[in-house]
């Protein structure tokens, strides 16, 4: 089938438009480094940096592995107990319950950046103020408008597992377990209240504002800016500096392009830590049916990307490639 070539919308952002959604991704960062430069020492030691970086990579896995690659989209299988704990870690980011979380992300893929994607940012007007509006409804305007329609068709599977129901219904709990956690490591290394007190602010409230700006950039940043390097059907890109920080989620155009594989930065230079932690749960026998894309279908998709920013393409089959998947058990 031929098709016109597809013009990425962010070649015709004007700059001002560029100026405030950059501002709105680099300020929050430039405000948490500065509020650790002006307390260093009294309101922030390395032991508050430690537990803030511990709780951050903990409860971000939780997200990435857990409640993404394996509930989401079922990259991979595990015992019960590993759901279990991933599942519990993936509620203290307070970004929702499983099932919620789940249903909202398979709703996103199954509506990727058209008028039924919960939370693309490519319709909400032209010009600046569209942009800008886009840009924030992706972020986090999206988590305040009613759903539109029932998200219980979109986890019946999960549904069918009682642990899996009650370990989403315990999200409260789950929430304040995240919050308690630092505050007692806190506590228990500087021996103070003071140290608990620190804890629950860099560990736990801090913590909680980094791992959400970071999820929130992969639905905004990773749909308007990067690289598109295989074939998708939406705006998706692989963006950089969010490979890192969302540990290896940023690689977004290569997941829209391969949904459920386990791994994301499918190039050597791809930081991909969610796929290092499954493939060392694989190592060990925790994980196994671990897909990955076959190389030939990367190959594909990859050449119809090329393809497509020609003034005609065709579709190569690849468009549905069939995954190869690798039993560890």
């Amino acid at each position: 089938m031929n098709t016109t070539k597809t013009t990425d919308p962010s070649s015709r952002l004007p700059l001002p438009a560029r100026l405030a959604t950059l501002g709105a991704i680099f300020l929050p960062f430039f405000g948490v480094i500065v509020a650790i430069i002006l307390v260093w020492g009294w309101g922030f030691t390395r032991a508050d940096l430690a537990i803030l970086v511990t709780m951050y990579v903990l409860t971000a896995l939780g997200i990435t592995v857990g409640f993404h690659r394996l509930f989401v989209h079922r990259s991979f299988e595990t015992y019960m107990v590993v759901k279990v704990i991933f599942a519990a870690l993936g509620s203290m980011t307070v970004e929702g319950s499983l099932l919620n979380w789940v249903a909202q992300h398979r709703r996103h893929h199954q509506h990727s950046d058209t008028a039924s994607d919960p939370h693309s940012p490519h319709h909400q007007g032209q010009g600046v103020i569209g942009w800008i509006r886009g840009f924030w409804h992706s972020h986090i305007g999206w988590a305040f408008v009613p759903d539109v329609t029932s998200l219980t068709p979109y986890v019946k599977d999960l549904n069918q597992s009682r642990a899996l129901r009650v370990t989403s219904v315990l999200f409260p709990f789950w929430v304040a377990l995240g919050l308690v956690i630092p505050a007692t490591l806190g506590g228990l290394v500087s021996g103070t209240w003071i140290g608990a007190w620190r804890g629950l602010l860099w560990g736990g409230f801090v913590r909680v504002f980094l791992v959400h700006h970071v999820t929130w950039s992969v639905n905004s940043v990773c749909h308007l800016w990067g690289a598109r390097t295989y074939l998708s059907h939406d705006q998706s890109r692989d963006n950089f500096l969010f490979g890192i920080l969302a540990l290896g989620e940023g690689w977004h155009n290569t997941h829209h392009a391969f949904p459920t594989s386990a791994r994301h930065g499918l190039r050597w230079w791809q930081i991909d830590l969610s796929y290092e932690v499954i493939r060392l749960l694989s190592l060990v026998g925790l994980a196994w049916d671990v897909k990955l894309p076959s190389k030939q279908a990367r190959l594909d998709k990859r050449r119809d990307s090329e393809a497509s920013r020609g003034p005609h393409h065709n579709h190569s089959s690849a468009v549905e490639a069939v995954e190869t998947v690798e039993s560890r058990r």
